[in-house]
């Protein structure tokens, strides 16, 4: 499809019905030739009679469309056209947005031909340009479409708005502000010939009368709905008093089904529909693209979903031109044109691109990769979920308290503490500790296999250094581990994760520079030797650090987190892994970095750009060559930026290999653009424009919803680093704290376990656990798989879904549900022998007590056959 207009546009067909309009819109300069040339490329053409262009000697002559004189010459004008083109144009539209032509060309004055009236004259207007419509309509009809057999309607534009409140007046406000703008000329066409209600209750005398004969002679005068839908009405163009103190919104679907609902279910033809972007913007256009993969995926739904008959869609518009009140500050065309170069030169935009693949595939057909598979984890696979902070809560319980106690019955009615009187208690033990058996019996309840949880660096050493511990601290922590093991729950201990205050950190090392000073790195690792010989015993799972965030952190910080990070895990390799025979590495944040434009070779080297300063910045000294990425040394050279500190090469020996394992959290994707389109959103120390798809799902928190983008991680990893163990060691996202089902908790656990699992079998990623974030709402409001109120936990839906996941070790199918894995046990050592035993326990308990009574018996019988004896 082709839509002769003054400025352009492109066009997709969707994947609802192969006979649905296609093609693009645009500028026809030589009518007969081009229109000619398009029908020999398969290319329908739809042309517009009349979008702005009124010849300036009739608007000095008539005074333009505030005489209704001018319908006669607008007829003669189209039945010009339709004698010359009508045999190769089968899609007329006689006006293009009559709502801005009445309102903005003669009441406001903003758009042609410019004239300052009144509201009234803008109302007149609108008048004549439904009468002028009606008469090209029938002319059409009675002359030229038992020949021709084309179809003949006029553009409407419209926003959509969205009540403040749901309330009936806000609904009968937005309903309103939809009759204002489309229900001005919708109405009278496809309705009754008359305007809408609230209209003429509301306009009172402004509003002209149609006679009962022009109400007959309008109605009906469409054999489609031609809509135009974009930024220019509903941003921009549309008055706020047209608004009626109610919410736009740029949903397409909605306003579709409105239409459908409103004017008896038409056949509707989205003539106009796209989105603006900077002038700056050359060609990649990443937020134009990701506007028109919106508007079409809402245009598909409101078929597929909402039975709306939508025939065509256009999009705006074919090359940048001429914007009207705009000039050429905005670029809205697929092609970009170079107006500095000779012969205005040419090039697709990324929009472009994507627009012809959408259009081969008629559509968004579902891809293979992103279809659900069926299968299963290995049988040792680690099933975990995390605690980022848990409460440290060294309260004992009752039975070891010294102290006596009387129940005062004639005043408070509380027990009192008898003053001096002491009684001899027993000895505490792990679970004395009142908070820690009942977070472990939700941890079992949840058929979880590994628990991850961190230190409080700051509470063990107050100070810093070994000279004041926290004693009771630690040996809450190491009744938290052995109590984890004797649970059959393998506990994953974070030394350090950057949290407020201080960054995690003790206050004296924050006050000196934190992770700044070198000497952090050096108490980090006297720190870590005191967790491994106070807990090595029940934690066999280190993480160094949790999370260190990049993107908050100098690079002198960085190299001393290595640093750091290295002698805590040299100090475990060479003091503790004998003994203790546990693994540690650190745990990186890894979300994905995607090309926001993906056919652009220069978004595609800033992604790499990105992952190398978010993830390589660490993972390369560690998991790679010892030193920092390649990547990003140039990338700070050619800045003339010489803050990245090199290593000694005996710093790059005890950085490199300094791990039993890789470990990942991951939430979500983010997309980068080169194009410097906004420049709140711009990093210009990496030269970078970040950004979402408006189409992806998001959180609360406007946390996007990318499964895929966690399998493409991982792949990248192992591209570089090669074939290593991996965790994903916190997967999560935030959901509505007050609704009763976190049913988007329930889809991104599924869809992102899944594509892990897709990792595992498909690409051969060595992937051995995964850990869902947060146990709880009381230490992650927001996130967790529990919801805490009134002290109480109770279990979320997603809490379910995950012990469902685990309890299948994956999503097993029809070939995999006969697999079951053997239980494995892991238990501390000196109870391991008793716990894996229950039965043979029972068995011996069982003959000791019928040896007993065998004995009893037999000493009972004996002793009376004596007494009968004597």
């Amino acid at each position: 499809m082709w839509d002769a207009q003054s400025e352009g546009t492109g066009n997709p067909c969707l994947c609802a019905n192969p006979e649905r309009v296609k093609g693009i819109s645009g500028s026809l300069i030589e009518c007969p030739t081009a229109s000619k040339r398009l029908r020999e490329l398969g290319v329908q053409p739809v042309v517009t009679l009349y979008h702005w262009d009124l010849p300036q000697r009739l608007q000095d002559a008539y005074g333009g469309w505030a005489n209704r004189a001018l319908a006669d010459h607008f007829r003669d004008y189209a039945e010009l056209c339709f004698r010359h083109f009508g045999g190769q144009v089968k899609y007329w539209i006689t006006i293009d947005n009559p709502y801005v032509v009445a309102w903005h060309g003669y009441a406001t004055g903003r758009l042609a031909p410019g004239v300052r009236g009144s509201p009234r004259l803008g109302y007149l207007v609108a008048h004549n340009l439904l009468l002028a419509h009606a008469k090209i309509w029938h002319l059409y009809d009675t002359s030229f479409r038992p020949t021709q057999g084309g179809q003949v309607s006029i553009a409407l534009s419209s926003h959509w708005i969205s009540p403040r409140r749901m309330t009936e007046h806000s609904i009968q406000e937005c309903q309103k502000s939809l009759d204002f703008v489309l229900g001005w000329f919708a109405k009278p066409i496809f309705i009754d010939g008359d305007y809408p209600e609230s209209m003429k209750n509301n306009l009172s005398s402004l509003l002209p009368d149609f006679t009962e004969s022009e109400k007959k002679f309008i109605k009906g005068t469409a054999d489609f709905f031609a809509l135009s839908f974009g930024p220019t009405l509903s941003f921009q163009l549309l008055d706020p008093q047209m608004k009626f103190r109610q919410l736009e919104s740029p949903s397409l679907r909605q306003l579709l089904s409105w239409i459908d609902l409103e004017y008896n279910h038409p056949q509707i033809f989205i003539v106009e529909n796209g989105w603006f972007v900077s002038g700056t913007t050359k060609r990649d256009d990443a937020k134009y693209m990701y506007y028109l993969k919106k508007f079409i995926m809402e245009t598909l739904k409101a078929i597929r979903l909402d039975g709306v008959d939508v025939i065509g869609y256009t999009a705006w518009s074919l090359m940048d031109g001429f914007e009207w009140h705009r000039g050429y500050s905005i670029r809205r065309g697929l092609f970009y044109v170079d107006f500095l170069s000779q012969d205005k030169k040419l090039l697709p935009k990324s929009s472009a691109l994507f627009y012809q693949k959408l259009i081969e595939n008629n559509g968004f057909p579902p891809l293979p990769e992103n279809q659900p598979l069926e299968g299963t984890f290995p049988c040792d696979f680690a099933w975990g979920v995390v605690d980022n902070c848990i409460q440290v809560d060294t309260t004992l319980s009752q039975f070891i308290d010294p102290n006596v106690y009387l129940w005062d019955v004639h005043r408070s009615k509380r027990l009192i503490k008898v003053d001096g009187v002491l009684t001899k208690t027993r000895k505490s033990y792990c679970v004395d500790f009142a908070a820690i058996r009942p977070q472990i019996a939700l941890l079992q309840e949840m058929h979880v296999t590994h628990f991850h949880f961190s230190l409080d660096w700051a509470l063990i050493l107050p100070l810093g250094n070994g000279s004041q511990v926290n004693r009771t601290v630690l040996g809450f922590y190491r009744c938290v581990a052995s109590e984890l093991v004797r649970a059959n729950i393998t506990p994953v201990v974070a030394l350090w994760r950057p949290a407020a205050p201080h960054q995690g950190l003790p206050a004296p090392l924050a006050r000196h520079g934190a992770w700044e000073n070198p000497h952090t790195a050096l108490a980090f690792a006297e720190y870590a030797s005191l967790c491994f010989q106070d807990l090595g015993r029940h934690v066999k799972f280190w993480i160094t650090m949790h999370e260190p965030s990049t993107r908050n952190m100098t690079y002198s910080a960085g190299h001393n987190l290595l640093k750091a990070h290295a002698l805590a895990w040299r100090t475990y390799d060479e003091r503790f892994r004998r003994s203790q025979k546990g693994k540690i590495s650190i745990a990186l944040q890894a979300d994905w970095i995607e090309p926001a434009c993906p056919f652009s070779p220069e978004d595609r080297e800033v992604a790499e750009r990105v992952l190398e300063f978010d993830i390589g910045w660490l993972a390369e000294p560690i998991f790679g060559s010892g030193d920092y990425p390649r990547v990003m040394r140039d990338w700070l050279n050619q800045r003339n930026n010489f803050l990245l500190p090199y290593f000694t090469d005996e710093e790059k020996k005890l950085i490199r290999g300094s791990f039993d394992f890789l470990a990942l959290s991951h939430y979500t994707t983010i997309l980068v653009d080169w194009e410097k389109e906004d420049p709140t959103k711009y990093n210009d120390y990496l030269a970078v424009q970040e950004m979402t798809d408006i189409t992806w799902l998001n959180s609360p928190s406007q946390v996007a919803v990318v499964p895929w983008g966690l399998r493409k991680v991982l792949n990248w990893l192992k591209a570089k680093y090669g074939d290593l163990p991996m965790y994903i060691i916190s997967n999560g996202i935030d959901d509505d704290p007050h609704a009763a089902q976190d049913n988007l908790r329930v889809y991104y656990m599924q869809t992102y376990v899944n594509e892990a699992l897709k990792a595992y079998i498909l690409d051969g990623i060595n992937l051995c656990g995964y850990f869902a974030y947060s146990f709880n709402d009381r230490t992650a409001p927001k996130f967790g798989l529990y919801r805490y109120a009134a002290n109480q936990f109770e279990p979320k839906p997603s809490m379910k879904h995950y012990r469902k996941i685990i309890d299948n070790n994956g999503f097993p199918g029809p070939e995999t549900l006969g697999r079951f894995c053997p239980e494995e046990f892991t238990l501390c050592t000196e109870c391991s022998f008793f716990h894996t035993r229950k039965s043979l326990l029972a068995f011996i308990a069982f003959l000791l007590f019928a040896f007993v009574i065998s004995l009893s018996l037999i000493f009972y019988y004996s002793k009376k056959g004596r007494r009968g004896y004597k």
